[in-house]
């Protein structure tokens, strides 16, 4: 591979980098335009929680009780309950 071979190779590579970080740049702050502006599909909404979740996580949280309850109640010298 010659001294010109080698050049040539190295120009097309430092050219395809520079391209990309061109277009990485532009992007950039394409996406920062975005962003100050109040456009609702790049930014997600909090949601509340539905009547179905709420029951569904006291349920959780009742049957944890009862599993601690009746661990507690198999060991009747240990009856510590946290």
């Amino acid at each position: 591979m010659g001294r010109d071979q080698f050049g040539s190779i190295l120009e097309t590579i430092k050219t395809k980098v520079m391209g990309s970080l061109k277009r990485k740049a532009k992007n950039k702050k394409s996406r920062k335009k975005n962003e100050g502006s109040s456009s609702s599909s790049s930014s997600y909404k909090k949601m509340d929680k539905t009547a179905s979740v709420r029951v569904e996580i006291q349920s959780r949280q009742a049957r944890q009780l009862i599993d601690k309850t009746l661990m507690a109640a198999d060991r009747p010298g240990k009856a510590y309950i946290p």
